[in-house]
């Protein structure tokens, strides 16, 4: 185990961040000097959780983020600064069940039981938008199809090329930067990890965004559907299994789509609870602009409306671009880092143990062609019907953890309400006269 004193002489670090991040995704800190490091890691910082989305009462003990070293990472961008995942426990009660990371850790070691580990890779999009967030921020790109555009994002370079530099100084192994398909719009990718390795990486990786946009005078935003008529920000992860001999358990040539028997039963419990799964994976509002959409600008929305997996075909919820692997294409970029990977070792865990199949599978163009599709079940068409489907999925729910999911389910329904009781100027436009 690292010993945070010892790491902070050594590397010339005079605060750390002890973070946490909360149910709604939201990520929390105190800043601890370098000489109080030693207490912190062994007892814990302390924060009142009521006072952030958590399930929590302030008449609750304190909450402590118990930082995990192993997480540990000095900011490329301020040397004298170190970030740290935290794991939450309730002062005299033991591990906060509802807390994110812990979700994701005991589903870690769920897997580890059965000889497995999940190993995923995510492509997170954002944009970047003007200080204020109501705008593009390059007033330049107006393309129609400005996906992979060369001169948009060398209009942008300063900004990418600085997360990219900090990246590979991480030892991350970023391997390509892209303009997305809308204006404004850019995706980063880096090396596969273990699920709980991609989950803090990912978190770090909003973080450093946000930093470095406001760095540069700009705004980087993860909205699902940020702008309305351009394609939306996704998270699509790519999803593999391992065994203890370092084998990889969904790669057999002599399957369909080189995909192993536990492949197809992993890829099965993801089919069999996609409904539920997109309340995790979609937890936002705004969500459901983006798996709902109407035609974009650039010709399509690429993201699912439906539950159905593929080949190598981006119009479906899934699709398997290669050997031993399967892309999930449902979350967007709101979702929490830790419950998106606990959702996935969840619902595919549950497939393997009841070797559930995925179906047959698609492969038409379901942009095009999906109201042929009779029998495949729809996605949630807004965040309700998403939690009442996640309440009814018994087995899901019991899986997450009985403690988070009454915490998550509470705490997104009042969300919701508190949505329903916002008066809308769309509401005025269409009923003022009415």
């Amino acid at each position: 185990m690292t010993d945070l004193s010892e790491y902070a002489r050594e590397n010339g670090v005079k605060y750390f961040m002890v973070t946490y991040t909360d149910l709604f995704g939201g990520q929390r800190a105190k800043l601890v000097p370098a000489q109080a490091i030693s207490d912190m890691q062994q007892d814990g910082a302390g924060f009142a959780g009521f006072a952030t989305w958590l399930d929590l009462t302030p008449a609750h003990p304190d909450m402590l983020a118990i930082p995990d070293p192993a997480s540990v990472i000095q900011l490329p961008w301020k040397k004298d600064v170190a970030w740290l995942a935290s794991n939450c426990v309730m002062s005299g009660n033991g591990v906060l069940e509802q807390a994110p990371r812990n979700v994701l850790t005991r589903l870690v070691g769920e897997a580890a039981e059965m000889g497995l580990e999940v190993k995923t890779g995510v492509e997170p999009e954002f944009f970047l938008l003007s200080p204020e967030g109501c705008e593009i921020s390059d007033a330049s790109d107006t393309a129609v199809k400005p996906c992979y555009d060369q001169q948009a994002i060398m209009r942008r370079y300063d900004v990418i090329a600085e997360i990219c530099d900090y990246m590979l100084e991480l030892g991350w192994e970023p391997y390509q930067n892209d303009h997305e398909d809308a204006n404004g719009q850019f995706e980063m990718n880096w090396k596969y990890d273990t699920a709980l390795g991609t989950a803090d990486k990912h978190s770090f990786f909003k973080f450093m965004v946000r930093s470095v946009a406001e760095k540069h005078g700009l705004r980087a935003t993860f909205m699902p559907k940020p702008i309305m008529g351009l394609t939306g920000n996704g998270c699509h992860a790519h999803i593999s299994v391992w065994t203890k001999d370092g084998r990889n358990a969904f790669a057999d040539d002599s399957k369909e789509l080189s995909l192993s028997d536990d492949g197809r039963h992993f890829l099965g419990g993801i089919m069999k609870h996609a409904s539920a799964l997109a309340a995790i994976t979609n937890p936002t509002v705004n969500s459901y602009k983006r798996i709902n959409a109407p035609r974009t600008v650039s010709g399509a929305t690429w993201a699912p409306n439906s539950v159905t997996w593929t080949g190598n075909n981006r119009t479906h919820m899934v699709r398997v671009p290669g050997p031993g692997r399967f892309e999930l294409r449902l979350p967007d970029g709101a979702v929490n880092p830790y419950l998106l990977q606990a959702i996935i070792i969840a619902a595919g865990l549950s497939g393997m143990r009841s070797k559930a199949d995925p179906g047959p599978r698609q492969d038409i163009d379901m942009y095009a062609e999906g109201h042929l599709v009779t029998d495949a079940p729809k996605l949630p068409l807004n965040l309700l019907d998403a939690l009442r489907a996640y309440e009814q999925d018994s087995e899901l729910t019991e899986a997450m953890g009985p403690e988070f999911s009454v915490a998550y389910v509470k705490m997104k329904q009042r969300e919701w309400n508190a949505y329903c009781a916002h008066l809308s100027q769309w509401e005025r436009d269409n009923t003022l006269d009415i």
